[in-house]
């Protein structure tokens, strides 16, 4: 069934929540603190049975230095300078195997999938720690850290996301200035606020993107991960000022207006995981050229597929 806002109403809606006074200074001063370690990454062959890709095991320095690993794939024999694709994971898994997720490779970009720390334990494998420890939270990553900015999960994610875009533009056969983001749910979260992070990037790929309008998804839905954050208020009543005030660091709305590259969103009307209207609320201010699909009989698996098929073609457009 539909979960949320009529139609006509999501294309106006817009978040009612604040933006923290020092948000820029924030994450300026993480991203100049990451930015202290030299990015090149670190490439290893990875003997395949592939014979029309190269892959490579990749590890940069992620948030803090760390290293966070990722699968680097290429179409096998061509020289020239590609146009890459930067593609981030949704909750729960990680890079996976080096022979999944073909796709991007296979229509001829270059192809960097990052891993992501501290998960990839559930539908995909992940191979990167999160070296940090939190106090209470509930399973997930949610509430790791929720008390605090400075410690929180998310904080440590989307550094690794913008750095992944640094590490690849040092890679062998890309052309730097032809990088776009990509990522569904989770993913689309991060691509979402690496755009608003890295000012010039190619093109965003943001499908169903998950932490947009945050204070407002945690009261309309019961889905996990949302959910993560409400089971947490409910035992930390006395916590809920401080944990709103981290999540405003992270909402996507806010990297929305900061965004210029073109975008390609995606919207699924009866999604109960990522209500649409968190997904409009940072679509409706996004300040660059965009474009919307919109998914009115399926949930949280959006246009699959055709997701894929017309972001192909939209990167074709904007990569061209």
């Amino acid at each position: 069934m539909y979960t949320d806002l009529p139609d006509t109403e999501l294309w106006h809606h817009r978040s009612n929540h604040a933006e923290p006074a020092d948000f820029d200074a924030f994450w300026t001063r993480t991203l100049d603190e990451a930015r202290v370690h030299d990015v090149a990454p670190r490439l290893t062959a990875v003997a395949s049975p592939l014979t029309t890709l190269e892959v490579h095991d990749a590890v940069f320095p992620g948030f803090g230095g760390e290293p966070i690993r990722a699968w680097y794939r290429r179409p096998a024999g061509v020289d020239r300078p590609l146009p890459v694709v930067v593609q981030y994971v949704g909750y729960g898994g990680g890079r996976g195997s080096h022979l999944e997720n073909l796709l991007w490779a296979s229509a001829g970009y270059a192809h960097l999938q990052m891993d992501t720390r501290g998960q990839g334990a559930t539908w995909s494998r992940g191979d990167t720690p999160d070296l940090w420890g939190s106090g209470p939270q509930v399973p997930g990553v949610m509430t790791r850290g929720i008390e605090d900015p400075e410690q929180y999960y998310y904080r440590r994610l989307y550094t690794d996301g913008v750095r992944a875009v640094d590490a690849a533009r040092r890679l062998p056969g890309v052309d730097p200035d032809r990088v776009a983001v990509l990522g569904q749910s989770q993913g689309g979260a991060i691509a979402l606020a690496v755009g608003g992070l890295v000012p010039d990037l190619a093109a965003v790929v943001s499908l169903v993107p998950f932490l947009c309008d945050i204070a407002r998804a945690i009261v309309i839905t019961d889905e996990y991960p949302f959910r993560e954050v409400t089971d947490y208020l409910a035992t930390h009543r006395d916590k809920v000022d401080a944990a709103l005030r981290t999540l405003a660091y992270v909402d996507g709305t806010h990297f929305a207006r900061r965004s210029h590259a073109p975008a390609r969103f995606s919207a699924a009307l009866m999604d109960a995981v990522v209500p649409p209207s968190t997904v409009f609320a940072a679509h409706n201010v996004y300040a660059g050229p965009k474009e919307m699909r919109v998914w009115p009989y399926n949930g949280h698996e959006a246009g699959a597929a055709h997701d894929d098929a017309e972001a192909l073609g939209f990167l074709a457009r904007t990569l061209a």
